[in-house]
């Protein structure tokens, strides 16, 4: 059976971001290296970035007129 790996460009495209925002995030280890080359199995991929925080992780920024309550 042949193994898959993803490239950094292929991760990019699998969370549907570009490269260079790729590139400020903290990936996992790559499994295989082959020079500069790194790659990562797409279930690697997939599992770190379910665990990731979400968008508004911390609150952010109080609303300016809070909800009744």
């Amino acid at each position: 059976m042949t193994e898959v790996y993803l490239s950094f460009n292929d991760v990019a495209r699998r969370l549907g971001i570009t490269p260079g925002a790729l590139g400020s995030l903290k990936l996992p280890d790559p499994e295989v290296r082959v020079g500069k080359a790194r790659g990562w199995r797409p279930e690697t991929i997939d599992a770190w970035n379910a665990a990731r925080p979400g968008r508004g992780v911390g609150g952010g920024r109080p609303p300016k007129h809070p909800a009744a309550e």
